[in-house]
């Protein structure tokens, strides 16, 4: 029977942990938020594990969690994720947490050529623990915090070291190790991204052509109205509504509320609140002076195109080889750089974000005789 977690919420016991931790050579990692049932989502707990105890570290009881910054930041703990990225993110946005030494078990898996990568799968398949989905999209800000959510954010890190000990021999023994830590390497260089609202961000919700000009006038004035909407009632814009109801509305250009609500995917609540204020933008967007341009867009020269269309087919080859997915090999983004800066030698590959020593080593010279015309 597996104990309890130790949930911490007070600064006492807080300072204790990080002193624990900090003796650690490495520790397993997790953060819950509550990113689907709120406009603007955080990070509502933090989970830890050792051998010895799992704890749980509630943020949003603690007035501050900054002792942990030491742990996060210190490369000579090594800190274990499965599928760190989402998690590096909000403890950059929330807290200012930079994380160093990070093994990420997803990662490693793909490296392996694992195609179960959930941990829930990885977990059974290779340890024949079981562990279920049931609280993955569950409001994380609930307080008190019931036992069997505790119970879920434990068991994510539970077994996170026993499973990274597996994944780590596994790649020892096909002498992939430094191209998994490599991967690593790029999953800790992530730039956050605004959350401010874009107004124009509404010319990404459909195909160039499939709306005519009011319709698109229409569009965005609904965008705006959805994000309204959203803060006011503390919502994620497309849960409170979906981006296909919101192109449904602008091209039928309901004029009653009767109208309105044969539309699907619009809340009963949300109607009876707001209806008016959805018909009210439908009017002014059909009334109005149709000035709306899409952002103007750079083409890109044929002869790039034609190359990074060489690189990607090189790509697809080299993982169906490995039995990888392809972005193991290298990102989309990687081969669009190396296809813009046509690098003549391996030494000019130096810089390219995903590219580290270990790719350029073994996959560079290919790259380069492919931008050169090799085939």
């Amino acid at each position: 029977m597996l104990a309890p977690a130790t949930y911490i919420d007070d600064s006492q016991a807080l300072a204790a942990a990080v002193q624990r931790l900090s003796a650690q050579p490495r520790i397993a990692c997790d953060t819950e938020s509550n990113s689907l049932h709120a406009y603007r989502g955080t990070t509502c707990l933090i989970q830890f594990s050792t051998p010895a105890e799992d704890l749980l570290i509630d943020p949003l009881a603690l007035a501050d969690i900054s002792a942990l910054a030491p742990v996060f930041a210190d490369p000579a703990i090594e800190k274990v994720f499965h599928a760190a990225e989402y998690d590096l993110i909000c403890l950059k946005r929330d807290f200012d947490f930079d994380v160093d030494g990070v093994f990420d078990t997803m990662a490693a898996a793909r490296v392996c050529g694992y195609q179960r990568i959930g941990l829930s799968n990885m977990l059974e398949d290779l340890l024949g623990i079981r562990h279920g989905k049931k609280h993955q999209t569950d409001d994380w800000a609930r307080r008190p915090l019931p036992a069997s959510y505790r119970r879920y954010a434990q068991m994510d890190t539970r077994y996170l070291l026993p499973l990274r000990d597996a994944l780590h021999a596994e790649l020892s023994a096909a002498d992939r190790l430094e191209e998994a830590y490599e991967y690593f390497d790029d999953v800790i260089r992530f730039e956050l991204k605004s959350e401010d609202f874009d107004p124009d961000g509404f010319w990404n919700l459909f195909r160039p052509n499939s709306l005519d000009r009011r319709q698109i006038a229409v569009l965005r004035e609904l965008y705006i109205l959805r994000d309204e909407l959203a803060q006011s009632t503390d919502h994620p814009p497309q849960r409170l509504i979906a981006n296909k109801t919101l192109l449904q509305i602008a091209k039928s250009q309901p004029k009653s509320l009767k109208q309105l609500r044969a539309i699907r995917g619009l809340p009963a609540w949300l109607l009876r609140q707001n209806g008016d204020e959805f018909i009210e933008a439908v009017q002014h967007g059909r009334s109005s002076a149709l000035t709306h341009r899409p952002p103007p867009q750079v083409p890109i020269p044929q002869a790039i195109v034609e190359c990074y269309s060489a690189l990607h087919n090189w790509r697809k080859r080299t993982a169906l080889a490995r039995g990888v997915e392809s972005d193991v090999i290298i990102s989309k983004d990687a081969l669009w750089d190396i296809a813009r800066r046509s690098p003549r030698s391996v030494d000019e590959l130096g810089g390219i974000r995903g590219l580290g020593p270990w790719r350029r080593r073994t996959y560079g010279a290919a790259l380069v005789s492919i931008v050169n015309g090799g085939g």
